[in-house]
């Protein structure tokens, strides 16, 4: 996939990428990514994407700088178990776990306005250190029946999520498909989510799970980036 863009947004999207990643340039001294000829790319055949946050296009593409490690706080391999215990790979029988190649298509799906909501479900001061460009907040306790009230979460399947109410039942026929992440396998944040939607009646085929989570986005110097107050949903 390569993409064409006007050459005026072509350059502000190459900052933007740069920016968004903290990543050095390929070229030290323009300070620019040439996508033509992009050093790391996603596939063979896919040097980038262009995806839209929070209303604005961002290029979504692989860390250029051969020395490049892993950020913190994703270098740490020993976390307390619990809370930061192993998630299995299948959560629930109908629920599908994707990896970074398929979360990158569904990222370009939604920019282009179809009912998928991307969702970065980990609380503060996790989403603060960057998040995957295209995603919204929606913290986990927002959806955690041991957190939010009950007409709360009805709200928030009606109005966002795309839910009919039906008295005491729920339609779920107009139903977003949703895809949850969170910080990796030792995350619990997005798994509650889903258990908690599923034990609503949500349909398990319209639930997708990027396991990764961002501990996997990192490692593979994806882009990512900072929460803007139209995204960070408290």
């Amino acid at each position: 996939m390569r993409l064409t863009l006007p050459s005026g947004l072509r350059t502000s999207l190459v900052l933007l990428a740069a920016v968004a990643t903290g990543a050095g340039a390929a070229n030290p001294e323009e300070g620019l990514f040439d996508l033509d000829d992009l050093r790391v790319k996603i596939t063979e055949t896919l040097p980038y994407v262009e995806v839209e946050h929070a209303g604005k296009p961002v290029i979504l593409m692989r860390h250029q700088e051969p020395d490049h490690t892993i950020v913190a706080p994703y270098e740490q391999t020993a976390r307390d178990c619990p809370p930061y215990c192993i998630q299995p790979m299948q959560l629930a029988p109908g629920v599908e776990t994707i990896g970074e190649l398929e979360l990158i298509a569904y990222l370009v799906r939604a920019s282009k306005g179809e009912p998928i909501l991307v969702i970065d479900s980990r609380i503060e001061p996790w989403v603060s250190q960057g998040m995957i460009p295209g995603a919204i907040h929606l913290p986990y306790t927002r959806l955690d029946p041991a957190h939010a009230q009950p007409e709360a979460v009805a709200e928030l399947l009606e109005f966002e999520l795309g839910a009919i109410r039906l008295n005491a039942l729920w339609n779920f026929s107009a139903a977003k498909t949703l895809v949850f992440y969170c910080n990796g396998p030792w995350c619990g944040q997005s798994p509650t989510n889903i258990r908690a939607l599923l034990a609503l009646g949500y349909p398990a085929d319209r639930i997708k799970w990027y396991r990764g989570g961002m501990q996997m986005w990192e490692q593979l110097g994806f882009t990512t980036v900072k929460p803007s107050a139209a995204n960070a949903d408290e």
